[in-house]
C-alpha cells in the first residue's frame, strides 16, 4: 500500500504490463510493415490503385469507426474478455491476410483487422487503470505503453525490410499470430477482470450512429487532403457530422449511453484531451512533410528517409521513461507546456530551412520535436483515463485514441493543403522552360510527382527540373511550421492556464487518502469491481 492508501502493483502487474504491451507494439508496427508491403503485394495480386488506397485506409477507418463502441463494450462484458476476443479475431485476420488471394479478400482481412484492432487499444489502456491504482506507478505505466507506438515506428520499417528480403510479402503479417497466441495464452493468468456491473444493455442504434459519423468524417477528411476539393467527399463529411450530432443528442437523452458526453463537462479532462488532439494534429503533416523534404530536397530513398526518422523515435522512447519520474516534482502542466515551448522552438527552426540546409537539422531537430511531445502523450493520456471513474475507463481510453486519429487526419487535410497550396503557387512560375511538358505538369501537381518525373528524366535535366520542385517545396514546410508551431503555442498556454492548480503525480491521492474523484462533480464513483480488488476511484 502507498501511504495515502491505494495499492501497489506487483510484479504480476508489471508482467500484465508486458503482455498489454504485446498487442499494442503489434498495431504500431502494422501500418508501418503495410508501407513496405504494399508495392510487393500489388504486383503480385494485380491491386489497382483505388484498391491499394482500399488497402492502405480501410485498417484506420475501421479502427476509428469502431474505438467508441469497443471501448465501452469493454466496460460492459469485462476488458480482459474483450482484449482476448480482440486478440484471437486479430490473429485469425493476420492469417487471412497473409494467404490472400485476391485484392478483395486482403481489403476484406482489413477490415476485420481495423475491428479487432480497436477492440486492444481501449482495452489495454483501461486495463492498467485496473491494474496500477497508484498515481505514481500507473504514469510509468501508461508512458511505458505509450512507448510502444513509437517503438513501434523504429522496429517496423526494419524488420520489414529484413522478412521482405527473405520472405514474400505475407509473412509481415504472420507476425500477429505468434503475439496474438502469447496474449491468449499468458493473459487470463495475469491479467485481472474488470467491468461495471451497472452499465445497461449495449444501444444497437448508437452504435450505427458512432459509426456512421467517425467514419465519413475521416474518410471525407482523407479524400480531401489527397484530391483537393471535391462534392463527394465534402458532402460524405458533412453527413458524417450531422450523422455525429444525432449521435451526441442520443447519447444526453440514453439512461445508459455508449459515451457518456457528460464526461467533457470536466475541465480536467477536456483540457488533456483537447492537448492530444492538437499535438497528434500537427505532428501527423509534420512527419510527413519531414519524409517528402528528405527525398524531394534531399534526394534520399524511402528507405533512407526512414532511416532518418529513427533518432526521433529513439528519442520519444527516452522521453516516455523520463517523464513520468519529472512529473513527480513537477506539476503536469508545468512539463507538458515545458514540452510545449520546445516543440514549438523546433517547428520555429524549421521555418528557416533551405532547400540546401542538409539533413542534419532536420534529423535532430525532429529528435528534440519527439522528446519534447512525449510528455503530451503520456502525461495527457494519464490525465484522460486517471480523471475518469474506474467504469468509465475503457470510453476515455477509447476517446484518446480517437483524438489521434482525428487529430492526425484532420493535420493533413488541413495543414497538408495549405502546404500543397504554397507549394503549387512557387512552382507554378519557375519550371524551366527546357523541361518537357508532361514532366512539368506532373512538378506543379505535386512533389512526388515531380519526383516521379524526374526519374525518367536525363541526369542534368532532371537536376534542372528539382531544382526550383526543392525551393517551392520547402516554402510550403516553412508555412506549415510557422502555423503548426502558432497553433501548438496556443494550446499549450491554454492547457497550462487551466492546468497549473493540478498538483504533482502523486500528490493529490496522498492528500485525499488515495480517494480522489473526478473534477468538477457529476462523475459518480466507480462501481465496477475487479476481480480479486476493491473498487478502483478515480484520481490522477
Amino acid at each position: 500500500m502507498t501511504a495515502g492508501g491505494a495499492p501497489k502493483a506487483g510484479r504480476k502487474e508489471w508482467i500484465g504490463l508486458g503482455v498489454l504491451a504485446l498487442p499494442t507494439l503489434l498495431v504500431a508496427l502494422d501500418v508501418f510493415v503495410l508501407l513496405l508491403a504494399l508495392p510487393h503485394l500489388s504486383g503480385d495480386l494485380g491491386a489497382d490503385s483505388n484498391q491499394q488506397l482500399w488497402i492502405m485506409d480501410i485498417y484506420g477507418f475501421m479502427v476509428a469507426g469502431f474505438l467508441v463502441t469497443m471501448g465501452t463494450l469493454g466496460d460492459r462484458i469485462g476488458r480482459r474478455k474483450l482484449l482476448l476476443i480482440g486478440s484471437a479475431a486479430f490473429g485469425a485476420a493476420s492469417l487471412m491476410a497473409a494467404f490472400a488471394t485476391s485484392p478483395g479478400m486482403l481489403i476484406t482481412a482489413r477490415v476485420l483487422l481495423g475491428i479487432a484492432g480497436a477492440a486492444l487499444t481501449p482495452s489495454t489502456l483501461a486495463l492498467i487503470t485496473t491494474m496500477f491504482q497508484d498515481a505514481k506507478q500507473r504514469t510509468v505505466a501508461i508512458s511505458l505503453w505509450a512507448s510502444c507506438f513509437t517503438i513501434g515506428a523504429i522496429v517496423g520499417p526494419l524488420l520489414g525490410g529484413v522478412m521482405l528480403e527473405y520472405f514474400w510479402w505475407g509473412s509481415l503479417f504472420l507476425i500477429g499470430v505468434p503475439v496474438m497466441a502469447l496474449t491468449l495464452i499468458v493473459g487470463p493468468r495475469v491479467l485481472p477482470e474488470f467491468k461495471n456491473p451497472g452499465a445497461g444493455r449495449l444501444d444497437p442504434a448508437s452504435v450505427l450512429l458512432s459509426l456512421g459519423s467517425t467514419v465519413p468524417v475521416i474518410y471525407g477528411i482523407k479524400e480531401l487532403a489527397r484530391e483537393g476539393w471535391a462534392a463527394l467527399p465534402a458532402a460524405v463529411l458533412v453527413a458524417g457530422l450531422v450523422v455525429g450530432v444525432l449521435f451526441v443528442q442520443r447519447q444526453r437523452r440514453l439512461s445508459s449511453p455508449l459515451l457518456d458526453v457528460m464526461l467533457f463537462t470536466h475541465g480536467r479532462f477536456t483540457a488533456a484531451l483537447l492537448s492530444l488532439l492538437a499535438y497528434s494534429l500537427i505532428g501527423g503533416v509534420v512527419m510527413l512533410f519531414m519524409t517528402q523534404y528528405f527525398q524531394a530536397a534531399q534526394g534520399m530513398s524511402p528507405f533512407e528517409a526512414g532511416l532518418g526518422m529513427l533518432p526521433g523515435m529513439a528519442a520519444a522512447t527516452v522521453a516516455f521513461a523520463v517523464c513520468p519520474i519529472i512529473a513527480r516534482k513537477i506539476r503536469p502542466a508545468y512539463v507538458i507546456g515545458a514540452g510545449i515551448a520546445g516543440v514549438t522552438a523546433v517547428l520555429l527552426t524549421f521555418t528557416q530551412l533551405d532547400a540546401e540546409s542538409g539533413t542534419a537539422v532536420l534529423i535532430v531537430g525532429f529528435a528534440v520535436f519527439s522528446f519534447c511531445g512525449a510528455p503530451i502523450v503520456a502525461l495527457g493520456t494519464n490525465m484522460v483515463v486517471g480523471t475518469v471513474p474506474a467504469e468509465k475507463a475503457g470510453s476515455a481510453g477509447a476517446l484518446s485514441q480517437m483524438s489521434n486519429e482525428f487529430g492526425a487526419a484532420f493535420g493533413v487535410a488541413t495543414l497538408g493543403t495549405l502546404g500543397l497550396a504554397v507549394y503549387r503557387g512557387d512552382i507554378a512560375d519557375t519550371v524551366p522552360a527546357e523541361v518537357p511538358e508532361g514532366a512539368a505538369d506532373a512538378a506543379r501537381d505535386s512533389v512526388a510527382g515531380a519526383a516521379a518525373a524526374a526519374d525518367s528524366l536525363p541526369g542534368p535535366l532532371a537536376d534542372t527540373l528539382l531544382e526550383p520542385v526543392r525551393v517551392a517545396f520547402t516554402s510550403g514546410l516553412h508555412t506549415v511550421a510557422g502555423v503548426s508551431a502558432a497553433l501548438i503555442a496556443v494550446a499549450g498556454a491554454f492547457f497550462v492556464v487551466l492546468m497549473r492548480h493540478v498538483p504533482p503525480v502523486g500528490q493529490e491521492e496522498a492528500a485525499a487518502g488515495g480517494e480522489t474523484t473526478a473534477e468538477g462533480g457529476g462523475v459518480p464513483e466507480a462501481e465496477g469491481v475487479a476481480e480479486g480488488e476493491p473498487a478502483q476511484k478515480a484520481g490522477v
